[in-house]
């Protein structure tokens, strides 16, 4: 048990924002990214960065604290949590860092009480539009919030392809397929299986995905709406990170499309986040709240996927855990 006093304990909580800032900070400046050959003094890094020496100072100061950064003989260098900030790191955290300290991410927050007294997303209300019609219409907010989410859907790619036998599938349907990195990963495991990527984020992109994968002479790209209708001819449906970003009833009715394409024989495979029915921590239960701010989403338990999948005519028959948090939903069609 901590020893510290719990309103400290709860006050380093209520400041965590302010450590989200410095982090961005650091990202947007791209410190890790000038000390990736090696140490060098806070004067040092604010030539080079173009930012001021004492602040930068200080800012690494903080960060150090943190374990972020590491100040030695005058120099700052990296550790483990600072070199994952590097934009070239294996599994960098930059752009995810750049979008939580976003100026319009932050704006978006400001609304959350109303959210949690309405139950209802309140940017439609403060911004007149979807946040699907908001993210057309400011582009560059667009590609720093989809950058980042991309920051973290790269991380799950590989807990999801090693946790589950894909091997028994002849052709697998990844339904809103983003950009095709899941599906290729998949098909170069399951090297029998054919693939669709069904409703790309960008087709263009998904196509030159499986092709640099080396399956593209396995795997289609095909545009869609997977609220209207999805291929039909698929053993295996994927659905990674669909359900969540929309409300009750709309969530059905996607899956009822599925159903709809669905042979008997044919799996459901949700990947999501499978929330604790205790108060054990969870990342998923964090983005809940985010889903809940912006398009009226929500992450589930296992109890509440059932209950969902059986709405739209699935049973569930597993939930698969991975070393990610995200987990493997199973169904069949009932």
């Amino acid at each position: 048990m901590s020893s510290v006093p719990a309103p400290f304990a709860l006050l380093d909580l209520i400041q965590g924002s302010m450590v989200t800032q410095a982090i961005h900070a650091a990202a947007t400046l791209g410190i890790a990214d000038t000390l990736a050959e090696g140490p060098l003094s806070a004067e040092e890094i604010a030539t080079r960065v173009g930012s001021h020496p004492d602040a930068t100072y200080r800012l690494l100061r903080l960060l150090a604290s943190r374990s972020i950064f590491v100040e030695r003989d005058g120099t700052f260098a990296l550790t483990p949590m600072a070199d994952a900030l590097r934009a070239d790191a294996p599994m960098s955290m930059r752009r995810i860092a750049l979008l939580m300290g976003h100026p319009i991410h932050w704006e978006d927050w400001n609304h959350f009480t109303e959210t949690i007294r309405t139950g209802e997303p309140s940017l439609p209300k403060v911004r007149g539009m979807s946040a699907w019609e908001f993210f057309g219409t400011n582009p560059g907010y667009a590609q720093v919030f989809f950058e980042g989410m991309g920051n973290l859907s790269e991380m799950e790619t590989e807990p999801l392809v090693e946790a589950y036998d894909y091997t028994r599938f002849n052709k697998i349907v990844d339904v809103g397929g983003g950009q095709g990195t899941l599906l290729a990963a998949i098909l170069n495991k399951a090297t029998d299986a054919k693939g669709v990527v069904f409703a790309p984020s960008v087709a263009e992109v998904a196509q030159q995905v499986v092709e640099q994968a080396g399956v593209a002479d396995r795997c289609t790209v095909e545009p869609g709406n997977f609220l209207e209708s999805v291929p039909t001819g698929g053993d295996a449906y994927l659905l990674k990170h669909i359900v969540h970003d929309w409300p009750e009833a709309q969530a059905v009715e996607i899956l009822k499309k599925v159903r709809e394409a669905a042979g008997p024989g044919s799996k459901l495979l949700l990947m999501e986040f499978v929330l604790p029915e205790d108060n054990e921590p969870h990342s998923g239960k964090l983005v809940d709240l985010w889903l809940m701010l912006l398009v009226g989403g929500k992450e589930r338990t296992a109890a509440q996927y059932s209950d969902l999948l059986a709405k739209a005519g699935f049973r569930l028959t597993g939930v698969t855990t991975t070393t990610s948090p995200i987990a493997i939903v199973e169904a069949e069609p009932v």
